[in-house]
């Protein structure tokens, strides 16, 4: 297969190298505004360097996969739509509801498909979770926590275009609360901190968060996420029920340290990043795209489960602002 690849930042470089290493990518070709930074990913990975999005489009390419900036999602992915091109693309879809369910029918109506970047649910720990879930093996689910926690902030830049702590880093934790579990949000309380660096004040957004979380069946979730943990980067999310309760991204790199005298100590390399934590997952993401482009299995994200995360997180945004528990019947879904 010919792969297009739009945008050669620090994801798009990843995904770039695990496409021009898959045995099933004939070829690749990358785009980039940044035509040096384009240039040194295709030179690194073997690729072909373009000029444009607009080049991709034209290069005979069986597929695209779009890790440019946020706010080109929506438009690429209507544009892959129109050319009956399969598209997977970094969460999110776009930045506000309006836009995401707007490329969400362009893509229904062309009948083309989308998969989006949770690369969550391709991890191995939260698989094994959704399976112990699933099988009854934890008896009555009762208490979820979930958390995401960011070893330094991003550079102040980024905040104004990130959507905020709730869309941008926590849609990961909704996203794998929905798929292992297997239930729906129903309503949620959410609250905030700016109380770190002035750059959030300054962006309106906040550092630290929290959200609970009531699910379908009346199983009790949180949600918590940080941009400011020194120990390293650390997701972690435990599952308790009546029969057992289980523990996920709990290792020898968790950036946590046992208070307990006979506790495990301190972890000698802890996580520094998404990308180090996450690798096998997102390569595992990237080799389930394929098999859909091939038609050799069904797609396993599509853009109505991205849309499902960025409600609750649309959500948590309102409580917050509001300071009042919100149904999830308040936020548009069609």
């Amino acid at each position: 297969m010919r792969i297009g690849l739009i945008g050669t930042g620090r994801i798009g470089s990843f995904h770039a190298g695990v496409l021009a290493r898959h045995p099933g990518v004939g070829s690749l070709v990358v785009a980039d505004p940044d035509a040096v930074r384009a240039a040194e990913v295709a030179e690194r990975t073997g690729a072909g360097a373009l000029a444009s999005a607009e080049d991709v489009f034209g290069a005979g390419v069986d597929a695209v996969v779009i890790t440019s900036a946020t706010s080109a999602h929506a438009d690429l992915i209507g544009r892959a739509a129109r050319a009956g091109l399969p598209a997977f693309c970094e969460k999110p879809v776009a930045l506000d509801l309006r836009g995401t369910l707007g490329a969400l029918h362009e893509v229904e109506r062309a009948g083309s498909v989308l998969q989006l970047g949770f690369m969550r649910r391709f991890d191995a720990g939260y698989a094994a979770a959704r399976t112990a879930v699933r099988s009854g093996a934890l008896g009555r689910l009762h208490t979820v926590r979930a958390s995401t926690s960011d070893p330094a902030p991003p550079p102040a830049a980024y905040l104004p275009l990130s959507g905020g702590l709730f869309r941008d880093c926590l849609v990961h934790d909704f996203d794998i609360l929905r798929w292992v579990t297997g239930r729906e949000v129903t309503e949620v309380y959410a609250t905030g901190s700016d109380a770190g660096p002035a750059m959030f004040r300054a962006a309106g957004d906040v550092d630290t968060a929290a959200a609970l979380l009531t699910l379908d069946d009346g199983t009790l979730a949180t949600a918590t996420a940080t941009r400011c943990n020194g120990a390293g980067y650390d997701v972690r999310m435990e599952l308790a029920g009546e029969l057992d309760q289980i523990a996920v991204g709990l290792g020898d790199r968790t950036p946590l340290t046992s208070a307990e005298p006979s506790g495990p100590p301190a972890p000698a390399k802890p996580w520094p990043g998404f990308l180090e934590r996450f690798a096998p997952a997102y390569a595992a993401e990237l080799d389930a795209f394929l098999g859909v482009v091939r038609g050799e299995r069904a797609n396993p994200c599509d853009g109505r489960e991205a849309l499902h995360a960025l409600r609750v997180a649309e959500a948590c945004e309102l409580s917050r602002r509001e300071h009042r528990p919100v149904r999830m019947t308040e936020i548009p879904g069609v």
